[in-house]
């Protein structure tokens, strides 16, 4: 019996908690999941499972073992998947989480563009603001646009996060267009209630200097940011957004930005949006793919520069 199988055998036994439940999984005897259980143990002079009559579980050597057996199958098969992928065009599934703004700001057309490119491959996109664990949920890459500290992961910087203060033309024209620290609070404001935002006040940088100030009374508040946005293209107020949510519509002028220069909200989520994918995804080709996909769009749309082209 090779080893591959052994280990396959072995994995499938732990995580059902029976010989019986693994055959059955695998197509196999109990006896030959036995007896290639019984290979390991040989093999590496430790017992692996403690069993009894009514029930079987770990040894320590065995938990041990399990991390490395359920790696060694796992890169295996991504190994399988690249071969073949270089060979014919990508196929199988590709798992995305992301906050749900990003969805109309790019991921819906990135993935439209990925999809066209490569029609055998399914998508699965996750929009929620869980910050769910890749490993756990199965993901095979994140976009976060919050404070990462996700050891064990690759990160990295994909697009600035800088807050902009924007009104719509129509808001302006019957409000006025000047906002000042004088008369910032006289204004209708448009306020994202989040976990990490606070409540009562912002910090702002100003000539130089961080501020502590009072945050203006909302004239609409929401835990809903689409609904937000959509108030603000409306003419309903004024708001603070995202640079990479912004930019379509200041391209448009159905958004303007406000106090240009001047003073900057300094964003409770972080200075960058990152891209998280697990360690053994990092050579996968759907991932890669993606990842250019997404970043070629994101330079035709000016929010992160193109690559620097080589010195002749």
């Amino acid at each position: 019996m090779d080893k591959m199988s052994a280990l396959g055998m072995f994995v499938a036994a732990a995580e059902h908690g029976s010989f019986s439940l693994a055959a059955d999984q695998l197509g196999k005897t109990p006896s030959a999941v036995t007896k290639a259980v019984a290979q390991l143990e040989a093999e590496l002079g430790a017992r692996l499972f403690e069993r009894t009559t009514r029930r079987m579980a770990l040894t320590e050597a065995g938990r041990i073992y399990l991390d490395s057996a359920r790696q060694a199958l796992m890169q295996l098969q991504l190994a399988g998947e690249e071969i073949e992928q270089l060979q014919h065009e990508l196929r199988g599934s590709l798992r995305i989480t992301a906050p749900p703004s990003f969805a109309p700001a790019f991921l819906s057309r990135v993935c439209g563009r990925f999809m066209q490119a490569h029609p055998q491959v399914r998508l699965e996109v996750d929009l929620n603001d869980n910050n769910d664990d890749l490993l756990d949920g199965g993901y095979d890459l994140a976009l976060r646009d919050d404070p990462t500290e996700h050891p064990g992961l690759i990160v990295q910087p994909l697009l600035e996060n800088r807050l902009l203060l924007c009104a719509s033309p129509a808001y302006l024209a019957r409000q006025g267009r000047e906002v000042t620290l004088d008369n910032y609070t006289r204004h209708d404001w448009l306020i994202l209630r989040h976990p990490l935002v606070s409540r009562s006040f912002w910090w702002v940088s100003y000539g130089g200097e961080n501020i502590r100030l009072r945050q203006p009374v909302a004239r609409l508040e929401s835990d809903n940011y689409d609904f937000l946005l959509g108030c603000l293209l409306d003419g309903q107020g004024l708001q603070f957004i995202p640079n990479w949510s912004a930019a379509p519509y200041l391209r448009r002028g159905e958004l303007m930005e406000v106090m240009v220069g001047q003073w900057r909200l300094q964003s409770a989520f972080g200075p960058w949006v990152h891209v998280l994918y697990l360690p053994h995804r990092r050579s996968t080709r759907k991932v890669r793919e993606f990842i250019d996909i997404l970043k070629r769009y994101l330079q035709e749309c000016e929010l992160i520069p193109p690559p620097s082209l080589p010195h002749p």
